[in-house]
């Protein structure tokens, strides 16, 4: 076909050429459609906008982020990100490439959306404003995802050609940050969002993840913009009309999509649009291949019943010999353990046994096995079909998050009291599930912001947030460098003090807090300096 249309193309071309008598040039083609028709119609809007929804984000991107972090292990080498994790990737690594693109192909989306929105036809003020309001919040999200990486970038707000696009500079993070949280100030300022959408519009941004976004975003930068984080989050507590869905496990089940939590999900369906990620990370008796594992550092990490951290917990409160006893509720709703179960769709539960080669689900008893003796339990999909294909929404931001955010950025100020303590890390305690004043009241000693980070790690872990944390903390170097471990098997060899050895990570903190320009765009564009160390 493509070939047809050439030879009429050409052929036309030489016509008008020899015997002058074509159409004037400034009609449309007949062979295809141009951008003047495409934009001329009033349903182009929501068939581009619905486009920059897909590019967004999806479920693999979401929970593989925690691979680069303490908290998750990726055994496949040849994919993903496990080079970031250990810290051996290069300027040609293909997730790294593989995240340039997807993002600037998304932000060309919105451009394309945003540079022709006038030219559509039909739309009402609000309707047009609030696919600007869309597309702006898309873009900044992308460009978010994109410094946060890379730092200096390649900014843009048009549509450029492709030679263009081989001659961009980077942009300086600061300008782009600031670029960022002024698109997002017009939109909450002028209502280009609305608050909340009728059933049919179920999913779209609202005017509270673009407050949410814009947190994270002065959340990111730290030091003097904590103070800017507070009116954000206090205004979304007060105003935004959400609250803590009642049960932590099921926050995560297709049966409670679109709760009173969610702020932002990745809106998935089963048999129009799913995901295969419980594959990844689903135990060999379940059907899945486990190439997505939890790391003892985050099982460590979860608290006990009476508000002890295991290091400090007395023998009462804590016992090596059975660990998960008089836990956190949340290390049993998110990782899966010897003796933990997943709920199936029958009512009934599969227990799994991870201990050292117990069939088929135990370390090291195959290749499908998990590397660290944890699985998934987060995220599961019990109305699964067939090759664990699944349509439950992925959540990218929720209102535990917003209640975290603010609770950390009065912390790191020195205002975190116990009123604050009671509006935001009480209420999430209290939906986990803990009663005990320990675990609840405003801790009498300790440091508050070490408190706020662990809360902030055990609720939102494998929810695709911990890398950015440790990069803005600057904590990468210290929990990123030496082995990852797995579960206790009391072994003297491959083990330390009976943890598995996982992996050798390695953080150079001159070098890894920035990733480098994918060289191949370096090849095709002389003026991309590359970061430093690369």
């Amino acid at each position: 076909m493509k070939k047809h249309i050439l030879r009429y193309t050409i052929a036309t071309a030489i016509a008008c050429i020899f015997l002058v008598s074509c159409h004037d040039l400034d009609l449309s083609p007949h062979d295809r459609e141009t951008d003047i028709d495409y934009w001329n119609k009033p349903e182009s809007a929501i068939y581009m906008i619905n486009k920059c929804y897909q590019g967004m984000n999806n479920a693999d991107e979401v929970l593989y982020s925690d691979a680069m972090t303490d908290n998750a292990y990726t055994k496949v080498s040849n994919s993903h990100n496990q080079a970031i994790g250990n810290g051996s990737f290069s300027t040609a690594d293909n997730y790294v490439r593989s995240v340039w693109d997807y993002r600037y192909s998304g932000i060309r989306d919105c451009n394309l959306l945003l540079n022709n929105i006038q030219s559509v036809p039909d739309l009402t003020d609000e309707l047009r404003n609030r696919y600007i309001g869309e597309a702006t919040f898309i873009r900044a999200y992308h460009y978010f995802e994109l410094y946060s990486k890379f730092g200096d970038i390649p900014y843009f707000t048009e549509v450029i050609p492709i030679g263009e696009s081989r001659i961009i500079g980077r942009t300086p993070k600061s300008e782009v940050i600031n670029n960022l949280l002024n698109d997002l100030s017009v939109v909450i300022d002028n209502n280009y969002l609305p608050a909340s959408y009728d059933g049919q519009n179920v999913g779209r941004i609202n005017r509270w993840a673009a407050m949410g976004l814009k947190a994270r975003i002065l959340m990111f930068e730290g030091g003097s913009r904590y103070s800017e984080v507070i009116p954000i989050t206090n205004r979304i507590i007060t105003e935004g009309g959400f609250s803590l869905f009642g049960d932590y496990g099921d926050l995560f089940t297709i049966q409670h999509e679109n709760n009173s939590e969610v702020m932002l999900d990745v809106q998935y369906k089963a048999v129009d649009r799913e995901h295969s990620v419980q594959y990844h990370f689903l135990p060999p008796s379940l059907g899945g291949y486990s190439q997505l594992s939890p790391l003892q550092a985050l099982v460590d990490d979860y608290i006990t019943l009476d508000g002890y951290t295991i290091q400090d917990a007395p023998a009462t409160s804590y016992d090596p010999n059975d660990p998960f006893a008089n836990r956190d509720p949340r290390l049993a709703a998110t990782i899966i353990y010897t003796g933990n179960s997943y709920t199936l769709a029958n009512g009934s539960t599969h227990v799994v046994d991870s201990r050292k080669d117990a069939a088929p689900d135990g370390f090291d008893f195959s290749s499908d096995a998990s590397a660290t003796g944890y699985y998934i339990k987060k995220y599961w999909d019990n109305t699964y079909r067939a090759n664990l294909m699944s349509g439950l929404n992925i959540i990218l931001m929720r209102y535990a998050d917003i209640l975290l955010m603010h609770a950390e950025a009065l912390a790191e100020q020195g205002q975190l009291d116990a009123a604050e303590w009671n509006r935001t890390i009480r209420l999430i305690r209290s939906r986990a599930g803990f009663t005990d004043p320990g675990a609840l009241d405003f801790p009498a000693t300790g440091n508050l912001i070490d408190i706020v980070r662990r809360e902030r790690r055990s609720e939102l872990a494998l929810e695709g947030l911990r890398h950015k944390d440790i990069i803005r903390w600057e904590t990468a170097e210290q929990v990123l460098d030496g082995w990852c471990h797995g579960l206790y098997t009391g072994d003297a060899v491959g083990t330390d003090n009976g943890y598995v050895r996982v992996e050798n990570r390695n953080f150079d903190a001159a070098k890894h807090y920035l990733w480098p320009i994918p060289q191949n765009e370096r090849d095709l564009n002389n003026n991309l300096t590359q970061n430093p160390q690369w």
